[in-house]
């Protein structure tokens, strides 16, 4: 809240201070949500000065009006979709994953998190620790802007797994586990805002109930699951007599974009093959060009 004082403005000088104050106006707040004729005439003042007070404090302290039509062009502007190459994900995706937040797979081991993870063209940084992550991460943005002057451009910054570093140092007498755990994922908010990446992670899984018979669920708690914008799910399925043993299970579980709890299955082979598809093509493009 800002104080009226002398000379925070032309005009307002400690005389009219002083009469504001009789009349209970002691913050800009005050004056410029006050009707200024009937403040006008409670401390006897020009109506013309206090208005025109009134205006410089507006201009001051208010902020710079900007239309949703200019804010809608500029998300169009600075966000991008990228494709995870497989149509069932980016159907579940919305038709990928998207910049500028943070998206998380979660599954128990070989659900397939990793593999839907593995890109080229990518730069692999071992953080073995939560302090090493948060170095690692805290020293990120000088790479992307030396990246960004060389020509290139970083879209995606992934963390596999992020429980493997967190969950040991939650719990127990440790109290600055929970801290640390908020320390990764502003960092990584500020990150995927700031320089227009997606930020993509992996989490492990648990049982619901504590019997270990419950609902599965992404691990690290509550306060982790605030973190995410879109979270998905990942399991094996059951394909009995199809011996499709690489066909998994993805279901939505949080999103601002898409109804919850939709699924879709997809075939972990599907990148390999698509993989070697291109390959073929490229090979045949060549020596159709010879």
């Amino acid at each position: 809240t800002m104080i009226l004082r002398d000379g925070m403005c032309p005009g307002l000088d400690e005389e009219l201070v002083r009469e504001l104050r009789a009349a209970d106006i002691k913050t800009v707040e005050d004056l410029v949500s006050s009707d200024v004729e009937e403040v006008a005439q409670k401390c006897s003042v020009s109506y013309k000065a206090l208005l025109a007070v009134r205006r410089v404090l507006l201009a001051q302290h208010t902020a710079f009006p900007v239309s949703g039509a200019d804010l809608y062009e500029e998300l169009l502007s600075s966000t991008a979709i990228l494709s995870t190459g497989n149509p069932s994900l980016d159907k579940l995706l919305d038709s990928g994953v998207y910049t500028g937040e943070i998206t998380e797979l979660s599954g128990g081991p070989g659900s397939g998190k990793s593999q839907m993870e593995a890109l080229q063209r990518i730069h692999i940084f071992h953080a073995f620790d939560i302090f090493s992550l948060l170095s690692y991460l805290y020293s990120l943005p000088a790479t992307i802007q030396q990246v960004s002057v060389g020509g290139g451009s970083v879209k995606a910054v992934i963390v596999d797994s992020v429980s493997a570093i967190i969950s040991p140092i939650l719990g127990g007498k440790q109290n600055e586990g929970m801290s640390l755990m908020i320390q990764v994922a502003g960092v990584l908010r500020r990150i995927a805002k700031d320089f227009n990446v997606a930020a993509l992670v992996t989490n492990h899984v648990t049982r619901g109930g504590g019997g270990g018979g419950g609902e599965v669920q992404a691990g690290l708690g509550l306060s982790w699951s605030h973190v995410p914008r879109t979270r998905i799910l990942l399991e094996r399925t059951e394909s009995a007599g199809t011996g499709h043993c690489s066909v998994r299970s993805a279901t939505l579980i949080k999103s601002s974009r898409q109804p919850c709890h939709i699924k879709e299955q997809f075939d972990l082979q599907w990148w390999s093959t698509s993989k070697e598809g291109s390959a073929a093509k490229r090979k045949l493009d060549d020596s159709d060009s010879r």
